[in-house]
């Protein structure tokens, strides 16, 4: 069963880690989330091992778990574009609000490079076939859903060669961009920094409650 933190009237909001990741790593988010009032729930899921649609599933799955009239979602990187796929595939769900963390919406160019030789296909497995290309299907729910960014050029990505324009280190602003997001902001933050910024905990919070940022 899902890990609750609060009382029961508080909004829940799941948290959905990026590629490669255990989800742990968005464990002091969700402590920050919960000082804003919220119960956290963390969802992992085999990012690398199952494609989007299979573990847009998964989620479904998850989420009926919960027992709250309200459920937020707040995903970094490639959780974003799960998210995408999960509503997607299953629109009809409790109201909330969405916030992504470093999604390279309009695809990565940095997997773009890594996908170009065997064994950076390999390290990025189903997720590069179905995701990180490009290749999600577009956002064109009423929900609300908020976008950050960061413009710190430090990360993993930085390996691949230089990345275009201002980016986080493995995503660039360009890419973070979604037709239809409600609101938009960029952090002087990389790409993993984006889940450990108080800064940034505090912008997500003040979305989900209002649907902006400041």
């Amino acid at each position: 069963m899902p890990q609750t933190q609060l009382a029961d009237q508080a909004p829940a909001v799941v948290l959905i880690h990026g590629i490669w990741m255990p989800g742990l790593e968005m464990s002091l988010l969700a402590r920050r989330l919960r000082q804003c009032g919220f119960r956290t729930y963390l969802f992992s899921y085999p990012s690398i091992r199952c494609d989007l649609v299979r573990n847009a599933a998964r989620l479904q799955q998850f989420v009926q778990g919960i027992d709250e009239p309200v459920v937020h979602f707040v995903a970094h990187s490639l959780g974003g574009l799960l998210v995408r796929q999960f509503f997607h595939d299953f629109p009809e769900q409790r109201h909330g609000r969405v916030v992504t963390l470093g999604t390279p919406h309009t695809g990565s160019e940095v997997a773009r490079r890594m996908g170009s030789n065997p064994f950076g296909k390999m390290l990025l497995g189903k997720s590069y076939k179905h995701g990180l290309r490009g290749d999600v299907p577009l956002w064109t729910g009423p929900r609300e859903i908020g976008v950050i960014a960061g413009n710190f050029s430090l990360g993993l990505g930085r390996l691949t060669g230089s990345l275009s324009g201002p980016n986080d280190g493995e995503v660039s602003v360009e890419e973070s961009r979604l037709a239809g997001m409600t609101a938009y902001r960029v952090f002087a933050i990389n790409h993993m920094g984006l889940i450990f910024s108080r800064a940034v905990a505090k912008a997500v919070c003040c979305f989900l409650r209002t649907g902006q940022f400041s």
